[in-house]
């Protein structure tokens, strides 16, 4: 079964830190731009911040950047977002999905191009 399995959420105070692993089965990640998103309730989805195939460049959006950084772990076909300085507005469900378009990451792309999606997991900041 192709699938992304996301991990690692949970609850932490403002200015903590955590660790998401989003790890792929049933296909290979080093071939792909694999992306973080998440969804707060009653929000929609958006995109957070995309791990490049092969060159090590990623992308993260402004709202996150300096404080997420997103990297990969081809061998363990794994991808990682370690998330610090967390904010209560960073509360949100957060899924990986893999960019079936493209290798290398410019922006998070279009949506219709991520594929694979899993389940999620729940990050909540709060004090």
């Amino acid at each position: 079964q192709v699938q992304f399995v996301e991990s690692g959420g949970g609850l932490v105070q403002p200015g903590g830190s955590l660790r998401l692993s989003c790890a792929a089965s049933g296909f290979f990640l080093n071939d792909y731009a694999v992306g973080w998103f998440r969804q707060a309730p009653g929000k929609e989805r958006e995109g957070v911040s995309c791990s490049s195939a092969s060159d090590g460049s990623t992308f993260s959006v402004d709202s996150v950047k300096g404080r997420f950084t997103v990297s990969r772990d081809n061998a363990k076909n794994t991808v990682y977002l370690e998330m610090n300085n967390l904010k209560p507005e960073d509360t949100a469900v957060y899924y990986c999905a893999a960019d079936l378009m493209r290798r290398r990451c410019a922006g998070m792309g279009p949506r219709h191009n991520y594929n694979y999606w899993g389940k999620g997991t729940l990050v909540t900041v709060t004090s």
